[in-house]
């Protein structure tokens, strides 16, 4: 008798696979990570002791209904408690999200290219994924987006600022958008890298959800906080929305580490500030030096670049290597290069500067 391979959900084939940011080669010509839009700087004051003494009492499962966290949430943004609900990263909410709303037969639409995460997480729940293209100014393209809804749609992502490109949707017509979706649509602002926004048309999604049910907004801990290793994000959602999102949160998901630290740096928020002033500032001059050079480099919100080179974005992306920095290339199309330390953008832009002439 033949032996059988036990059966597996047909939905899981061909779904592509994450790739997360490449790590500085140890004791190798590497010595800094710009590939995973983290935080250079270390836990804000107190965080690290926070953390540790709650590691002391890790044989204990956490608090399951972030308790803390989400006290804490609700009167740092001045919503219910029923309205947050927490996760492993925002990315971790946002599965949760479509295994709320979408299965096999519905769809998810979202812009592409968009953050990597969002056709993993749509084909592992069997539904079918909706990519509108940015536009040439690598940005959503929300008339696009609302063409593409159709009967079977069930939730829309606009990763604002997006994710690889920096790019940011302003308010007047994100709001045009969000007054135009029919109101079963779930519509979910990712808005992991909100803390580095600067422009000032640039809209507060948690402002926008207010008075709109069917808007959910996505936070996280891991970027400008920089607790990216203790995996802590929450939505911020009307009733039925949040009340499934803890429905479908894996049990005991968010460690008392992440809760208790997420705690203290949201009470560090003035050090934070300045920290993320200064990477506002280094991101300032790392776009202006790269356009100064020649490149083409779209208007960034978040802390990160982005550069199309096409067929040559392997190619730089190993040069990056040599000359000591990694950066996140997305094959034939373009880098994704965080700012990181002084020393680190000044090697990438040394090398950026070497290469366009070489081109």
């Amino acid at each position: 008798m033949s032996e059988k391979s036990p059966k597996l959900r047909a939905e899981l084939d061909g779904i592509p696979t994450y790739k997360p940011g490449k790590p500085a080669a140890a004791g190798g010509p590497v010595a800094y990570k710009l590939s995973s839009n983290e935080n250079p700087y270390p836990p804000l004051s107190g965080v690290l002791e926070t953390a540790v003494a709650a590691a002391g009492q890790f044989n204990r499962y956490p608090d399951m209904a972030c308790t803390g966290l989400v006290n804490e949430l609700a009167e740092r943004f001045g919503v219910p408690v029923e309205h947050i609900a927490t996760g492993t990263g925002s990315v971790g909410v946002a599965q949760s999200l479509i295994q709320s709303t979408a299965g096999p037969g519905d769809e998810v639409i979202y812009a592409w290219r968009s953050f990597e995460a969002y056709p993993i997480i749509t084909q592992i729940s069997g539904a079918t994924s909706v990519q509108v293209p940015l536009t040439y100014g690598d940005v959503h393209d929300l008339d696009a987006m609302f063409d593409a809804i159709t009967e079977r749609t069930r939730l829309i992502f606009v990763c604002n600022p997006n994710n690889p490109t920096g790019t940011a949707v302003r308010r007047a017509e994100l709001e045009r958008f969000l007054d135009r979706v029919p109101s079963d649509i779930l519509v979910v602002l990712d808005e992991a890298y909100k803390e580095f926004v600067r422009d000032t048309e640039v809209p507060d999604g948690i402002e926008l959800y207010r008075s709109r049910p069917n808007v959910c907004v996505l936070r996280t801990f891991s970027k400008a906080y920089g607790l990216a290793g203790l995996r802590v994000g929450f939505a911020v959602a009307h009733e039925p929305v949040a009340a499934a999102l803890r429905k479908t949160a894996v049990p005991f998901g968010v460690s008392q580490l992440a809760q208790d630290a997420a705690v203290a740096s949201l009470r560090a928020e003035d050090e934070l500030m300045g920290r993320v002033g200064a990477l506002v500032g280094e991101r300032a001059r790392v776009h202006r030096t790269l356009v100064g050079q020649g490149w083409t480099v779209p208007d960034t919100q978040a802390n990160f670049v982005w550069m199309r080179l096409g067929e040559r974005t392997a190619d730089f992306a190993a040069a990056c290597e040599k000359a000591g920095v990694v950066v996140r290339p997305f094959a034939g199309e373009g880098l994704r290069v965080t700012i990181g330390e002084t020393e680190a953008n000044d090697i990438f832009l040394h090398t950026a500067e070497a290469f366009f002439k070489e081109m």
